[in-house]
């Protein structure tokens, strides 16, 4: 239910499309996790659902993952409800309003950043060095998840937004779950398998 207190959209634009932006952008970026993970799972991979067709799932995901952050991160700093800076998008602590927390989702958004832009030049790079700042996403998650849930107003006082932060951690929590239990090594199974 809506507080009496909540602005209209036609009152408030800016601030539903942050909202609803962050809400997409999150649940985006936890699908792209669990496609991640997935990738890396030959075990996984079957004739009528190889390997690379969860990457490019993953790899699509991320980019429209990226596309709604970039839609948040604008549309926070264009509204007046919250005065925000546009160094407080990419500089953890420069933000007033709830520091701590946006200051999480700001690391978040760099490390996504990092993980993004090195994926796009990953032909180019040495292997292991992608794989080790590929695996920084891994930092990006549970601190977008915290800025999600102590940031967001769709979290606070048990809201919707609680559950979706609640889903979302089951999803990655299992994907996790199957990487770990399924012991498949990825990368060193495929090195010992070519040697």
């Amino acid at each position: 239910m809506i507080s009496a207190a909540a602005p209209t959209l036609s009152a408030a634009p800016l601030w539903y499309l942050s909202r609803s932006t962050g809400i997409t952008s999150f649940v985006l970026l936890t699908v792209a996790m669990a496609f991640g993970i997935a990738a890396t799972q030959r075990s996984l991979a079957s004739p009528s659902w190889p390997r690379f067709a969860t990457q490019n799932l993953h790899r699509n995901v991320s980019l429209l993952a990226l596309a709604f952050l970039t839609l948040h991160i604008v549309s926070t700093l264009l509204d007046s409800f919250v005065p925000m800076s546009g160094w407080s998008a990419v500089v953890p602590f420069a933000s007033d309003y709830r520091r701590p927390w946006v200051a999480l989702g700001t690391t978040a958004f760099d490390l996504v950043l990092v993980v993004i832009i090195t994926s796009l030049l990953r032909l180019r790079m040495n292997a292991t060095h992608w794989r080790r700042l590929h695996y920084t996403v891994y930092a990006a998650w549970p601190l977008a998840w915290l800025h999600f849930v102590k940031t967001g107003t769709d979290a606070a006082h048990n809201g919707f937004g609680l559950w979706i932060g609640i889903a979302c951690a089951g999803v990655v929590g299992a994907a996790v779950a199957v990487r770990v239990v399924s012991g498949d090594n990825g990368p060193q199974r495929l090195r010992s398998l070519t040697r």
